[in-house]
């Protein structure tokens, strides 16, 4: 069994903060808070089929439920769309090798909820992958992320107080005295 080395999750995460990252240069990669605005890519995975078994005389029978199905694949691309609305999705956006597990975390996520009895084990597979896409805290700090905050929003949603009315001033000129 292979000791010691980086592998993912050994040891503690790098801290942007500390002098030992900012000798080694590690700086969070800045993420927009408003999220992913650009195009949303085709889902990458070949659509799947659901099953109905059930036994007719004595033997078991598997129908394709179509029905199923089709509601599977809409939510699955439900739950694809909303999850290139988020910021990280900026960076998947660049990193096409990247879009195969977003749609693999997608699948698992609409299968967890197509089926209330899902094991654990799926659970705790489905948490890996936000881990991995950076869709909880700790994934985005191994993946060098930090979400930026929107100033220019914070300074649009600032309102100017209105001071107190000031009348109007009436403005006089000056005119020659030789007016006829």
């Amino acid at each position: 069994m292979p000791r010691g080395g980086a592998r993912p999750g050994s040891g503690p995460a790098p801290d942007p903060s500390s002098a030992r990252s900012e000798q080694r240069g590690f700086k969070l990669a800045g993420l927009p808070a408003e999220g992913y605005r650009g195009v949303v890519p085709d889902f990458p995975l070949q659509p799947i089929v659901l099953f109905t078994e059930y036994f007719e005389d004595g033997s078991r029978v598997k129908v394709a439920d179509e029905g199923g199905t089709e509601s599977f694949r809409e939510r699955e691309a439900q739950i694809w769309a909303e999850a290139w609305t988020t910021p990280q999705a900026c960076a998947w956006s660049m990193e096409s090798w990247r879009w195969p597990v977003v749609a693999e975390y997608c699948r698992l996520k609409a299968v967890i909820e197509h089926d209330p009895g899902a094991n654990a084990s799926l659970v705790g597979q489905l948490h890996r992958y936000r881990d991995q896409l950076g869709l909880t805290p700790a994934g985005m700090k191994f993946n060098g992320w930090a979400i930026a905050a929107d100033e220019v929003a914070e300074k649009r949603s600032e309102r100017v107080e209105p001071g107190p009315a000031v009348a109007p001033v009436r403005r006089l000129r000056a005119v020659n005295g030789d007016v006829e």
